[in-house]
């Protein structure tokens, strides 16, 4: 496995962006890698970064043993939503500008069944509306305890999912909360939209702990998209918000899709 640090001028962010890069390319794994590669954009959760995945996650053999690349990008606390007043247009920046400059630098395939979009709690909530938005871009969605939360955030009722954080905060991210559920910040909102142009959604696989606060308005999303008829998987199982529930649901999205699986690579510590 190559990893990579990269770091470019982003026009969407106005500034130096930096991303890791995991490539399939191993000198201990026999088959080289076959590009154009298959790719897989994970994002982050909520106070997390790009380099979480590297300590947190077993990318080495998801990328070798699928021949897949996996690109992960920072977008600090924004959800992964366009910021107009700031001119941090971080939806663009990971529907768009990531996609075409990874494409230039690395083999990356262009076709939108050959690109994942994937992420946990913030990060799935971030896959989820992206993937959507961005439906010409990405063909498959794998969407880990998703943060949907405009319901709690924009009612009647103020009731933050993290604790301590002030109505301003999401004000900042979201925009105007009176008129958010109307906009491309609503997953409902988008997949009705999409519904209405006959736009042609992606594979999509959600998963939600059955003791996550999230799950309730994950059920909900999951009912609205059967109401729509749009083809999806959802899978409750017991868990709540925390690693133990991310990391065997993410293996199991990433199954569903039809990679380019490989033999599991040596272990180049294993001393017979």
């Amino acid at each position: 496995m190559a990893m990579i640090r990269a770091s470019f001028l982003s026009n969407c962010l106005k500034r130096n962006v930096h991303f890791n890069a995991v490539i399939p390319v191993d000198p201990l794994f026999p088959q080289p890698f076959k590009p154009p590669l298959k790719t897989a954009y994970l994002l982050h959760g909520y106070s997390g970064s790009c380099d979480g995945w590297l300590t947190k996650h077993s990318l080495r053999d998801l990328s070798i043993c699928n021949n897949l690349a996996i690109i992960l990008p920072d977008a600090e606390n924004h959800f992964y939503v366009d910021d107009t007043q700031r001119e941090d247009m971080y939806g663009e920046y990971i529907g768009r500008e990531l996609i075409e400059f990874t494409r230039k630098v690395f083999p990356l395939s262009e076709a939108a069944d050959d690109t994942i979009i994937a992420g946990i709690s913030m990060g799935g909530y971030g896959a989820l509306r992206n993937g959507l938005k961005y439906n010409d871009v990405f063909g498959h969605v794998v969407a880990i305890s998703p943060a949907i939360i405009l319901s709690d955030i924009t009612g009647a009722e103020f009731r933050p999912s993290i604790p301590g954080v002030t109505r301003g905060y999401y004000e900042s991210v979201f925009g105007d909360l009176d008129t958010a559920t109307g906009r491309d910040v609503d997953v409902f909102w988008l997949s009705e939209k999409m519904k209405g142009t006959n736009a042609k959604f992606p594979d999509i696989y959600i998963a939600c702990g059955s003791n996550d606060k999230l799950v309730f308005e994950n059920r909900r999303f999951h009912e609205h998209l059967r109401g729509l008829g749009v083809t999806h998987v959802y899978e409750e199982r017991p868990g709540t918000h925390d690693d133990l529930f991310f990391k065997p649901h993410l293996e199991a999205g990433f199954s569903r899709i039809e990679l380019d699986r490989q033999p599991e690579p040596p272990n180049p510590f294993w001393v017979d």
